[in-house]
C-alpha cells in the first residue's frame, strides 16, 4: 500500500512538471529606459518563443497601482509618453510585461525602478560656431526634451566645452561650468582651425549627456552678419529706388520724353534743303584750275666761282646782274 502510494506521488510530480514545462515562457531581459525624459520598456522574446506571440505591458508609480500600457502589441518595446499618459520629470516608475499566446499568458516580469531626472540619458547638444577675426563663437542648442525642457526639469545645468586645433586633440584645452548658450573662444591663434565638442552637466543626474558632434571652424574669417548687412543695404536700396520710380513716374516720364514740340515753321525750315544762291553756287561749282608758267634761273659768270665760299661769294652778289622772272 505505501508503494502504490509512493509511485502515485512520483507521477503527479511527473505531471506537474510536464504542465510547467508546456507553460508559455515571459520575456526575456526586462528592463526600462528613459532617453531625453522619455520613458520606454523594453525585452527580448521568450527562448524559443513560438511564432504569433503578443505582449502585454503596465507601468505603475511609487505611488500608485500598475496602469495599463500596451495591450496585445507584437513589437518588443512600449513607449509610455506616447500613450498620452501622466508621465512628470520627477517621477519614479516600475514597468512589467507578460507574453501572451491564443488564450496562453505567461508570468508578468517587472523591470528595475526608474527616477526620470536622475536617470534619464540627456541627448548631446547642438553645436554651431561663427568665425569673427581670431575668435570663435560658439553657439549651443539644448537638445529637445519629450516632456518639459532641460532647463526647466534641470535647475543647474552647465556646459563643458572642449576645443584643440585640428588634427591635434591630444592637446585640447577646456572650459567647464558655463551656463550661457554663447561662449567667445579668444586668444586662437589667427588663421587657424580649431575644432570643439560640447557636453551637458547637471546637479541631479550623475550622468553628462551624450558629447555634441565635432564641429569645427577656421579664424580670421569674415563674420556672416557683414555680408547680410551689404544685403540688406543693397535690397533697401533697391526697394527705395524703385518705389521712387512709381510714385514719380508721371514726371520721369515728362523729363525723359517731353511732350512739347517745336514751331511748325520751325521743323520746315530744318527739314528742306537750303535754296539760297551762294550755297548752290558753292554746291555745283568744281575747284579753279591753277595757271601757272615754266620758270628757270640762269647765273652767268665764271662757273668756277660757283665753288668759292658763301662769305666770298656774297660779296659780288651786287655785281651780278639782275634776273627777270615772268610774269604769271
Amino acid at each position: 500500500q505505501h508503494e502504490t502510494v509512493f509511485r502515485r506521488m512520483i507521477q503527479l510530480i511527473k505531471d506537474v512538471c510536464k504542465l510547467v514545462s508546456r507553460a508559455l515562457q515571459p520575456p526575456r531581459n526586462v528592463r526600462i529606459t528613459s532617453h531625453n525624459m522619455d520613458l520606454v520598456l523594453r525585452w527580448d522574446p521568450p527562448e524559443g518563443a513560438a511564432s504569433g506571440l503578443f505582449y502585454t505591458t503596465e507601468y505603475n508609480t511609487s505611488v500608485s497601482v500598475y496602469k495599463v500600457g500596451c495591450l496585445h502589441i507584437t513589437a518588443l518595446s512600449c513607449d509610455f509618453t506616447s500613450l498620452n499618459h501622466h508621465i512628470t520629470v520627477y517621477g519614479q516608475y516600475t514597468a512589467r510585461v507578460r507574453a501572451e499566446l491564443g488564450e496562453e499568458k505567461s508570468a508578468w516580469v517587472e523591470s528595475t525602478q526608474i527616477t526620470m531626472d536622475r536617470d534619464t540619458m540627456i541627448g548631446q547638444p547642438n553645436v554651431s560656431l561663427i568665425s569673427s577675426k581670431s575668435n570663435i563663437e560658439v553657439s549651443i542648442e539644448d537638445p529637445e526634451f519629450r516632456i518639459s525642457e532641460l532647463r526647466h526639469a534641470y535647475n543647474y545645468a552647465t556646459y563643458n566645452i572642449t576645443y584643440w586645433k585640428e588634427g591635434q586633440e591630444e592637446k585640447a584645452e577646456s572650459i567647464s561650468n558655463i551656463q550661457q548658450n554663447r561662449v567667445i573662444l579668444d586668444k586662437l591663434e589667427p588663421w587657424t582651425r580649431y575644432c570643439v565638442r560640447v557636453q551637458i552637466n547637471t546637479q541631479r543626474n550623475l550622468n553628462p549627456s551624450e558629447p555634441s558632434s565635432v564641429t569645427c571652424e577656421s579664424t580670421d574669417k569674415e563674420s556672416p552678419w557683414v555680408a547680410a548687412v551689404v544685403t540688406f543695404v543693397v535690397m533697401a536700396m533697391l526697394v527705395t529706388l524703385a518705389v521712387v520710380a512709381v510714385v514719380h513716374r508721371k514726371k520721369m516720364s515728362h523729363f525723359l520724353c517731353p511732350k512739347d514740340s517745336l514751331p511748325q515753321h520751325f521743323k520746315k525750315h530744318l527739314l528742306e534743303h537750303p535754296s539760297s544762291s551762294i550755297y548752290l553756287a558753292m554746291r555745283d561749282s568744281h575747284p579753279p584750275e591753277e595757271v601757272y608758267d615754266q620758270v628757270s634761273v640762269i647765273a652767268e659768270g665764271n662757273p668756277m666761282e660757283e665753288e668759292r665760299p658763301l662769305e666770298a661769294a656774297g660779296t659780288n652778289c651786287s655785281s651780278q646782274p639782275e634776273t627777270t622772272v615772268g610774269q604769271i
